[in-house]
């Protein structure tokens, strides 16, 4: 007698499919949970993120002087990056005066080289070295958090960039020394969120080196306008610049910077208006 419901026994290479999927599934479920409670573990604190100052000349001084230096010490962060970009023709001039401005930020300053922190004639980033000496790749860690912070720069070049095997084989090796459970936030100048432009051909190859750490969040420049892309349990983002001289690439008036807050593991950002 035929019946209306039929039952079918599942083969036993489904089975084992399913099964695969099932426990490769609780595997990372499991992996998210406990970088969640190590994230949850750290201290809470708040920090600056500053992008493309593009500084140019005494106007600029003046402007960044009145209007976001004062703004930036009324948060009483715990510290501020910047994210290149601190000059507009990475001149000897324009990298003393723009350092002369930030002098007044009253909280340690984390930096990293952008491309127009070259002098497009010859490459030369030695002004910006004397200003901001130092490696151009280097990490610190705060409150229980790791900072990364890369050179993603090849010269003066903006666009269809090669991020340095010198940069690749520092993250490498730094990576193998930080903690992989440890909240981890990445910071370069060049944006690495996908589909984004002047995004560097090999990316992907940078990105691919944090996939068994705990990142939690990317902060880049170079592409003035804010944006947010995911990566795996992190948030890759560019902002509106934060120059008196240049304009947003699509041509939002404002111009600021993020107040980030680490918080249960988390970074909550505030964008603060710094004209208008």
């Amino acid at each position: 007698m035929k019946t209306s419901r039929q039952i079918t026994h599942p083969r036993r290479r489904d089975v084992l499919r399913l099964g695969a999927s099932a426990a490769i599934y609780a595997a990372l479920t499991d992996r998210w949970a406990r970088a969640a409670d190590d994230a949850k573990a750290s201290e809470n604190f708040t920090f600056v993120v500053v992008n493309d100052i593009h500084y140019f000349d005494k106007r600029c001084a003046t402007w960044l002087g009145e209007r976001v230096v004062p703004r930036i010490n009324d948060h009483k962060a715990d510290f501020c990056l910047i994210v290149g970009d601190l000059s507009e023709d990475g001149t000897v001039r324009q990298n003393a005066e723009v350092k002369d401005v930030l002098k007044g930020i009253n909280i340690p300053l984390h930096v990293v080289v952008g491309n127009h922190d070259y002098q497009a004639a010859n490459n030369d980033r030695k002004p910006f070295e004397d200003q901001w000496p130092g490696p151009l790749n280097y990490q610190f860690e705060h409150k229980g958090w790791q900072f990364i912070g890369l050179d993603t720069t090849q010269g003066h070049a903006g666009s269809k960039t090669v991020i340095a095997k010198e940069t690749l084989a520092y993250t490498k090796k730094a990576l193998s020394t930080l903690d992989k459970k440890r909240p981890t936030v990445l910071f370069t100048h060049f944006p690495l969120g996908g589909f984004l432009p002047s995004r560097p051909t090999n990316a992907n190859d940078l990105l691919a080196l944090f996939e068994n750490h705990n990142l939690r969040a990317g902060f880049t420049g170079h592409f003035h306008s804010k944006t947010e892309r995911p990566w795996g349990e992190a948030l890759l983002t560019t902002n509106t610049c934060c120059s008196f001289h240049r304009a947003n690439h699509d041509f939002d008036p404002r111009k600021g910077y993020f107040f980030c807050t680490a918080k249960d593991g988390k970074i909550e950002r505030e964008y603060v208006r710094v004209n208008g």
